[in-house]
């Protein structure tokens, strides 16, 4: 191999790892951008649960809704009137609260615990009604 040739190789394999130093870069670029973008959602997400903890005040028996919680307030609409069941939405909007989605799965999750540890029974596919004992 004479020098020519040594010098076009070194120049061949420089290109080449010039290339993928270029392409390297692109994709620190594009996943800097992106954990940039994660980060700011994170923070976002802090604030927000934060927010929310602050505004809501802490239930110090999860177990039973006779502590004037929002559960509490959700057996004691069943009592209006006796005996008749309700789907999540229904007893929503009858309780005056908003009936945007978010809020209704909120309602939702709450029927659903209250039906496990049995202040409520359910009827059927969303439908629940207060226990009788």
């Amino acid at each position: 191999m004479n020098v020519v040739e040594l010098l076009a190789a070194l120049q061949a394999q420089h290109d080449e790892a010039t290339a993928q130093a270029g392409e390297l870069r692109g994709r620190i670029e594009r996943l800097t951008a992106a954990l940039a973008e994660i980060e700011a959602r994170l923070a976002d997400l802090a604030t927000t649960r934060m927010v929310v903890s602050e505004a809501v005040p802490a239930v110090t028996e999860p177990n039973s809704p006779e502590t004037g919680t929002a559960d509490q307030v959700i057996v004691n609409a069943f009592n209006q009137p006796p005996g008749q069941a309700f789907r999540a939405r229904e007893r929503h909007g009858l309780l005056g609260m908003p009936t945007d989605e978010a809020s209704v799965n909120i309602t939702r999750s709450r029927l659903g615990c209250l039906t496990r540890q049995g202040f409520l029974t359910r009827l059927g596919r969303g439908r629940h009604q207060k226990r009788t004992y």
